[in-house]
C-alpha cells in the first residue's frame, strides 16, 4: 500500500530518523563500555593472572570464527530491518533465530515492502514485540518455572530436545525467508552452495569449517547477483516514497 506523504509527514520522519541515529549511537556506545567494564576490571584490578597475550590469543580465536560475520551480518539485515531497528536488533541480539524471523511476518502480514518506511517500522514494532515476548517467557519459564520443569522432564527428553532445538528453529526461520523473499532462483543457489561447502569443500579442507558459514553467504550473494533474472521488471518510479 502506497499514498502520498505530506510535507509534516515527510518531516516528522526525517525527524525520527535524526533522532534514531543520535540516540542509537548514544545507547550502542554505552552498551559497549558496559559489556567491557567487567572484563577490563577482571584484567586491570584483580590478580587473576590474566597477560596480554591471552587476551589477544582468545580475541584472535574468536575473531577466526566469526569475523566474516562481522561484515555480512549488517549488510544482509540492513535491508529488510532498516536504521532503527538495526540498532534494536543488534542491541538485543539472536538476530536470525527470532528478530529477523519477527520482522518478516510483520512485513508479510501487513503487506509492506523490505527497504520502504513503512516496512521499517513493522520491522521496529515487531522487533519490540518480540523481545516483550521473549523477556516475558524468560520470566516465566524460566525464571519461574524453569528448574522445576527441568527437574520433571525425563533425561531422554532433554537429550533428544538438545539434538534437535536447533535446525527445527533454524529450519522454521528459513522456510521463513523463502516464503516471503519469494526469490526461487536465489534459493536454488543458496542450497546448491550451501550442499557443496558442506559436503565438498569442508571435509575437502577441514580448516574451512568456522568460516563455512560466511563462504556460503558471500558465494551466494555473488553468484545470486550474476545469475539474477535479467527479465524481470523494474520497479516503477515514484515521486513519494512508501511509507
Amino acid at each position: 500500500m502506497t499514498f502520498t506523504a505530506t510535507a509534516e509527514q515527510t518531516a516528522a520522519v526525517d525527524q525520527f530518523d535524526r533522532t534514531t541515529s543520535r540516540w542509537g549511537r548514544i545507547t550502542m556506545i554505552i552498551a559497549l563500555v558496559f559489556s567491557l567494564s567487567a572484563p577490563i576490571y577482571l584484567v586491570l584490578f584483580t590478580d587473576l593472572g590474566i597477560t596480554s597475550g591471552m587476551i589477544w590469543t582468545a580475541f584472535l580465536a574468536v575473531a577466526a570464527a566469526f569475523f566474516v560475520l562481522w561484515f555480512v551480518e549488517p549488510i544482509t539485515y540492513y535491508p529488510v530491518l532498516g536504521p532503527a531497528a538495526m540498532y534494536q536488533a543488534f542491541m538485543i541480539g539472536n538476530i536470525a533465530n527470532k528478530l529477523l524471523p519477527s520482522a518478516l511476518v510483520a512485513q508479510a502480514t501487513v503487506g509492506a515492502k523490505a527497504g520502504t518506511k513503512r516496512g521499517e517500522f513493522s520491522a521496529l514494532m515487531a522487533i519490540c514485540g518480540a523481545a516483550m515476548v521473549h523477556v516475558f517467557s524468560m520470566l516465566l519459564f524460566v525464571g519461574v518455572l524453569g528448574t522445576w520443569l527441568v527437574s520433571i522432564i525425563p533425561t531422554d527428553i532433554v537429550d533428544v530436545a538438545r539434538f534437535y532445538i536447533f535446525p527445527s528453529i533454524i529450519g522454521a526461520v528459513l522456510v521463513q525467508l523463502i516464503v516471503t523473499m519469494k526469490q526461487p532462483r536465489v534459493t536454488v543457489i543458496a542450497v546448491v552452495v550451501a550442499a557443496v561447502v558442506l559436503f565438498v569443500l569442508v571435509p575437502a579442507v577441514p580448516a574451512l569449517a568456522k568460516p563455512a558459514t560466511g563462504i556460503v553467504v558471500l558465494v551466494t550473494a555473488v553468484l545470486a547477483w550474476f545469475l539474477r533474472s535479467k527479465t524481470a521488471n523494474a520497479p516503477v518510479a515514484q515521486d513519494h516514497p512508501e511509507v
